[in-house]
């Protein structure tokens, strides 16, 4: 029968918030078109009262300004109710919005601690702690094999420092000795001159002058 005549078509999806939001926005600027137009007929009538003496005329134009100014109040009124209503359903609509992201934040930890909890029943404690136990292990026994390598050998577990020290001082002593002998070696004749070498004077004689003339 309903569908006969149409009365159950289909039914107009709910109008949401932000839908009332806008309708509310859209009275309220038509509203205040018609306060606007209200403001200029007051100033008209003002106008008018200012050039008229008092009397019958004057008084006709003061209760048609009354009654517009009545109106006005009424229409402000409406400003003041819609713009409260819009205020709460804005509230409404970003209390709305914070719960919407707060609940996806929920599901998103939710996800991942399951995600979590299922990559944590992978891992066996008892395996890591054998894995830590072996690279211990390991881990000594390169070290003792560096020890036996770096070892020396045929040297005394332990030395006198002042045994080292004579002996340096002795080294020391050897070297100052082989260059004093180098140096009184220079002026020594080979053992293959039998005679010693002339000595000659810094200026010629003039028997010498003489010779080589």
């Amino acid at each position: 029968m309903n569908r006969i005549f149409g009365s159950s078509a289909s039914k107009k999806p709910k109008p949401s918030l932000q839908d009332a939001i806008a309708s509310t926005d859209a009275r309220v600027a038509s509203i205040e078109v018609k306060v606007k137009k209200l403001d200029g007929e007051l100033a008209r009538y003002k106008e008018q009262m200012s050039k008229m003496r008092n009397g019958p005329g004057k008084n006709a134009i003061q209760q048609r300004a009354l009654r517009t100014l009545k109106q006005k109040r009424l229409y402000e009124s409406q400003l003041a109710q819609l713009a409260q209503q819009t205020f709460n359903m804005e509230n409404a609509a970003l209390t709305t919005e914070n719960m919407r992201n707060t609940m996806a934040t929920v599901d998103a930890l939710q996800a991942s601690n399951k995600e979590i909890k299922k990559q944590y029943g992978k891992i066996n404690i008892d395996k890591i702690d054998d894995i830590h136990d072996e690279m211990e292990e390991m881990l000594e026994r390169a070290n003792e094999i560096q020890e036996s390598l770096g070892r020396s050998y045929a040297v005394p577990d332990e030395l006198d420092e002042e045994d080292l020290e004579a002996e340096l001082d002795a080294l020391q002593f050897e070297e100052e000795e082989e260059g004093t002998s180098y140096l009184a070696d220079i002026n020594k004749v080979p053992d293959f001159i039998d005679e010693p070498p002339l000595e000659l004077s810094e200026t010629p004689t003039h028997e010498a002058m003489k010779a080589t003339g």
